[in-house]
């Protein structure tokens, strides 16, 4: 097996997320294009976007940091609108979407045109989540878009596998199809409860940061792994998994939090860049077989099912926005009040991505019967123009749209005061334990350091009422900042006396390390607290 191509699309990926960050173009949009333009330039190894490697060992580490970093409380508090956009939108445009193909397109059974609309069904909200952390959309809106994220994937999978049944010829009825359903649902869900429990336990078990990192890495998989294996949905079970795990973070070591965060950090840059970029890499695969139709008719078509996608999506995100509101009082009281805003984002907000590739690519070859799978090339060709169209056209526009619409962006002032209020109280606990502590003769302290405890402590308590100051008129830099800098240069003025004493062999290249790495921690406190 060659290595240099796998390599080479990791750097190329990484180099042009990372030359995103200069640019005002989002990462997977700039990716997706580099990866059209580079599919046809000569040279350029051939990239096969293989289902049997994207469902098992991409979409499960990304699930996973998805919902790590999401809010338990924030989805549970906005249960009822993820609810109906993962489950009820995906469905509703699977059939609603599969229907039009159907009629729009000739010789294209409604078995067929089904698969298609299951394939097409879920968003990817990773571009639209970044976009909306990017401009400080209402946390609301942007809870509501990961948690439709976290979920969908299961349903559109789900109702992909009973489509496809029912299109290959192996038999699919209503109550098959629900009944599926529901094992897929309530099983992954179920082994995601049985899981996470004794997960966890072990986590918090293990004094190795190492082996709790490397337990960390195979998590996912084997949630996902033991899902599928008892036929229910594997998505699911990472998702209830790492939520639960997200939720109870605090109570696993810090230095475990440190290397943990750094890891998966890193992991799901790369599987995140690497999967826009082959998006727009397997253009040569989805023009090939499509012999049988002319240039005009692929563009009707897929112009067709693209604007389909776009307007079944408005079709529900409105009614499901405002109709349960009118019916239930209940629901007016506990939710926020809202407007026309909020539904025109989330529905624009719409755009497909790798998972629905990959469901594409996973369409077998032939029928029951040995018979070739009907207008399968062209499904593949839908799907790829209806991702492509939703990420650049959605996702180039939605920055605009936001800012036309004047939605009010996050009130960063009040969360700050909110964390500064927060970190007091917090400190004034841990000042009153330190006393409690000091008072016991078991705990004696020379005085330096009892005060330098104290130092600390009062530092941390104010980095965050400082960020509410005004900037310093000379440097334009906030308290924090300087704080920051000032910090970095003092360690950094240590680090060149470690190294000096290294190289003159007064120390050894393991004692650096050692002081190194405690310089590393202090550098890594000096920045949280600033930050």
């Amino acid at each position: 097996m060659d290595a240099l191509p796998l390599v080479a699309l990791i750097a190329a990926s990484a180099a042009i997320a990372g030359a995103a960050r200069w640019t005002p173009v989002p990462a997977p949009l700039l990716l997706v294009t580099v990866g059209l333009i580079a599919a046809f330039v000569p040279g350029v190894p051939d990239y096969t976007l293989d289902p049997h490697i994207v469902l098992p060992l991409v979409l499960p580490p990304l699930l996973h940091k998805a919902a790590v970093d999401s809010s338990y409380l924030d989805l549970r508090a906005n249960l009822r609108p993820v609810a109906l956009l993962s489950v009820g939108y995906v469905l509703f445009a699977t059939v609603a979407v599969g229907y039009i193909a159907h009629v729009l397109v000739p010789d294209l059974p409604l078995t067929a045109a089904l698969v298609l609309g299951a394939v097409v069904a879920p968003p990817d909200a990773v571009a639209a989540t970044a976009i909306a952390r990017r401009l400080g959309l209402p946390n609301r809106i942007t809870t509501i878009l990961q948690g439709e994220s976290l979920v969908n994937d299961a349903t559109a999978i789900t109702a992909y596998k009973v489509a496809l049944a029912a299109a290959v010829g192996e038999g699919a009825s209503w109550a098959g199809g629900i009944g599926e359903f529901a094992l897929a649902s309530l099983g992954g869900v179920g082994v995601g409860l049985v899981l996470m429990v004794p997960i966890h336990w072990l986590r918090t078990h293990l004094k190795e940061a190492l082996l709790q990192n490397t337990l960390s890495l195979l998590i996912p998989f084997v949630a996902y792994g033991a899902a599928e294996r008892v036929g229910a949905s594997g998505v699911l079970a990472v998702v209830v998994v790492a939520l639960y795990l997200g939720h109870r973070s605090w109570q696993v070591d810090f230095e475990t939090r440190l290397q943990e965060e750094a890891v998966w950090r890193m992991g799901a840059f790369i599987l995140e860049s690497s999967v826009f970029a082959l998006i727009g890499l397997q253009v040569p695969y989805v023009v090939a077989g499509l012999s049988g139709y002319s240039v005009g008719e692929m563009l009707i078509y897929a112009v067709a099912v693209f604007l389909a996608v776009v307007v079944v999506r408005f079709v529900w995100v409105f009614p499901a926005t405002f109709l349960p509101r009118a019916l239930s009082r209940r629901i007016r009281e506990r939710e926020p009040d809202t407007n026309w805003t909020a539904p025109v984002i989330v529905g624009w907000a719409g755009m497909r991505g790798v998972v629905s590739m990959a469901i594409a690519f996973s369409i077998p070859m032939t029928m029951a019967d040995g018979e070739p799978f009907p207008a399968r090339n062209l499904i593949l060709f839908l799907t790829f123009t209806t991702v492509i169209g939703t990420l650049v056209i959605q996702g180039l526009t939605l920055p605009a749209l936001i800012r036309a619409l004047k939605v009010p962006p996050r009130d960063e002032h009040a969360e700050t005061l909110a964390e500064a209020q927060a970190q007091s109280q917090a400190s004034q606990a841990a000042e009153r334990r330190l006393e409690e502590l000091l008072e016991d003769e078991r705990n004696a302290l020379p005085g330096p350091l009892a005060d330098r405890l104290r130092t600390v402590l009062e530092r941390r308590r104010n980095a965050v009422w400082e960020r509410l100051g005004a900037v310093n008129p000379v440097t334009g830099e906030s308290a924090d900042d300087t704080y920051r800098r000032l910090a970095r240069e003092m360690i950094e003025a240590e680090r060149e006396v470690f190294v000096q004493l290294r190289d003159q062999r007064r120390i050894d290249d393991e004692m650096m390390r050692t002081l190194l790495r405690r310089l590393d921690l202090e550098e890594a406190a000096a920045y949280r607290e600033a930050s």
